[in-house]
């Protein structure tokens, strides 16, 4: 099953058909350990109505206002090897060669949901920053008990030459306005999702392809439930959160995104989410 955030409510979509939940809360729908099986109640109740369209003008990114976003990084080899180029020159490659091999993954701070924007929106780069790439990833929702109860796709937008020149200007590569997007939906399930899913990126420039490339989630070296272990250790989400689980598709060194760009990425059993670069 899938669910919309909308401006006026939830839209839920099973086996091909919508339903729309008038003026219900997504902080409150989404921050359940059996949001599965309560979605399921409002189709059978009608308390989530049959409708022929989703109001794509209305929908917002999945994220509660008072959630946090966080993201993992180097949990592909593509990724590894990735930031190693970037920070050659500095020094830092050996730290991503460590931590990819290391117990304890690398984690870090995405975004409050002031700067989340979701299917359709802009996001940003930064205008001190000369090498700027989106980053695809599967999503995590979390619950505040740590259990996944669905899936959505994130864009961790990332200023490559911020974050090369040294490690420690990680969070000014990666946290700032329009820094992240998530969306269209959650897909909410009970089972974890299909290692042999894929995830592909394809960027437009001025209608024509500039880059595109996909990989699956066999690739991934750390399971979701190893992520949200570390993120939730010592650390409290009373109203959940959403994880992004890192990307195994990256740009090289001679691409940058560019304003206008188009930014298409889709994971099977979930769809797609489209941004523009401001």
């Amino acid at each position: 099953m899938k669910a919309y955030k909308l401006l006026n409510g939830i839209a839920l979509e099973q086996n091909d058909q919508l339903y729309f939940a008038a003026g219900e809360d997504w902080n409150n729908f989404i921050n359940d350990d059996g949001v599965l099986q309560k979605a399921s109640s409002w189709i059978k109740s009608g308390k989530a109505e049959p409708v022929s369209t989703l109001d794509t003008s209305a929908l917002r990114a999945p994220i509660g206002k008072e959630q946090e976003l966080w993201a993992c990084g180097v949990t592909y080899l593509r990724s590894k090897i990735g930031r190693q180029e970037e920070s050659k020159d500095s020094g830092g490659a050996d730290f991503y060669a460590k931590v990819y091999e290391a117990e304890r993954p690398e984690v870090f701070f995405k975004a409050t949901p002031h700067r989340v924007v979701g299917h359709g929106e802009k996001v940003r780069i930064r205008k001190d920053s000369t090498w700027d790439v989106p980053e695809p990833e599967l999503t995590l929702v979390v619950t505040s008990s740590g259990k996944i109860i669905g899936y959505t796709i994130g864009n961790d937008m990332s200023s490559r030459s911020i974050e090369g020149e040294n490690p420690l200007y990680l969070p000014q590569a990666k946290t700032y306005d329009a820094c992240a997007a998530v969306g269209p939906c959650v897909y909410i399930t009970d089972e974890p999702i299909d290692k042999n899913t894929e995830i592909s990126l394809t960027i437009l420039r001025n209608n024509s392809v500039a880059f595109n490339g996909s990989i699956t989630l066999a690739q991934m070296k750390r399971t979701p439930a190893e992520l949200v272990s570390f993120v939730y250790r010592e650390a409290s989400f009373p109203f959940g959160c959403l994880i992004m689980t890192g990307t195994g598709v990256v740009p090289d060194s001679s691409f940058t995104l560019q304003s206008a760009d188009e930014i298409q990425i889709s994971i099977s059993s979930i769809g797609t989410l489209v941004n523009s670069v401001a």
